[in-house]
Parts: C-alpha cells; sequence; structure tokens
C-alpha cells in the first residue's frame, strides 16, 4: 500500500498542472468595438518563460504597419519587411523599448528588433508621420487578440489565481484577478 502510494505521489509530481482556458467578453465603452484589444495574464511571481524562438513580422505596405496591432510575449522579436517601393523607417520613443530607432531601408529589405521589458510599444515612421502601430508586449504566453464582437480566448492557461489584463489604443487600461479552474470565464470593461 505504501509503494502504490508513494508511486502515485511520484506520478502526480511529474505530471503538467491542470489547464483549461480562460475565455468572455470584454465590453469597449468609448470605441466603436473592441476589434485590436488584447487581454494577457500579468506576470506570475516566481515564473519565468522562455523566449519564443520563431520570429514575428509586421509588414509595413500601403504606408501602414500591418498589423497594426500585435500582441508578443517577452524576449519577442520582430521583423519589419518593407514590401513599399519607398524608404521606410521604423523607431519607437517609448524608453521601455530603449527608444530605438531601425533607420531607413529600401522595399524588400527586413529590419529586426527584439522586445525585452513588458510595455506598449508605439512605432512610428520618421518619414511617414502618419504611420502608426502598437506592439503589446506580455509577461506571459498567456494572451490574446480580441475580436471586434468583444469576445476573446486564451488557451492552455495553468489552474491558479492570475491578474488579467487588458489594453486598447483608444480606452483606459484595465486589470482585475480571476482565479482558473478548468474552463473559466472572465468578463471585462474598459472605457475612456
Amino acid at each position: 500500500m505504501k509503494k502504490t502510494l508513494l508511486a502515485l505521489l511520484l506520478l502526480a509530481a511529474c505530471l503538467p498542472l491542470a489547464a483549461g482556458d480562460l475565455h468572455g467578453k470584454v465590453t469597449c465603452k468609448g470605441a466603436p468595438d473592441c476589434k485590436d484589444a488584447v487581454v494577457y495574464l500579468g506576470a506570475i511571481a516566481g515564473k519565468t518563460f522562455p523566449a519564443p524562438k520563431e520570429h514575428l513580422k509586421i509588414d509595413q505596405k500601403g504606408l501602414l504597419f500591418n498589423p497594426h496591432v500585435i500582441a508578443v510575449q517577452q524576449g519577442s522579436t520582430i521583423d519589419f519587411l518593407n514590401s513599399d517601393p519607398v524608404l521606410h523607417n521604423v523607431f519607437t520613443p517609448d524608453a521601455c523599448a530603449d527608444k530605438f530607432d531601425l533607420g531607413l531601408w529600401p522595399q524588400g529589405e527586413v529590419r529586426s528588433y527584439t522586445y525585452r521589458n513588458e510595455c506598449v510599444v508605439t512605432l512610428l515612421c520618421k518619414v511617414h508621420h502618419d504611420m502608426v502601430a502598437f506592439i503589446v508586449v506580455v509577461p506571459t504566453p498567456y494572451f490574446a487578440m480580441v475580436k471586434p464582437d468583444g469576445s476573446y480566448q486564451i488557451p492552455d492557461v495553468p489552474d491558479g489565481a492570475y491578474t488579467i489584463k487588458i489594453w486598447h489604443e483608444k480606452l483606459k487600461p484595465a486589470h482585475k484577478a480571476v482565479s482558473v479552474v478548468g474552463r473559466t470565464e472572465a468578463s471585462l470593461e474598459i472605457a475612456r
């Protein structure tokens, strides 16, 4: 009996924590819709996550950044592709991203930058002053882009207590405590 109990305890210690998904609805008061809002779990005490190896891409095409908003995990690298037949630049005035400036480059070339700090980064182009985009750098791999109808889903969230945060470029950020147990629903509201 003791050997069986010991074997079960050892097996349980090797198994991952139960995980479900965190889903719900975001209400965006003061914006036409919730498109491009980002929902994510805040930092988890004592837990760090390896940086993703795969680079993400933002294209500069039609004098726009595409996508306009992207969420990435801390440590991610983004490749900036110039698909336009004109010179482009990418820079940010934000200290949390070291106020980087990638210089000018022609069509077909790529410049890259790695985002090491949790923050919201404003992307601008020195050549085309009305080009703007945002990168929401989050501390965990648990995040989602909100759909225009306000729905979101973050898969594979281990059971536990977290702070869920939301960001939208036209509204004030918000957060609230949430306990995840299996499939968990959490609704949020943000406003001006």
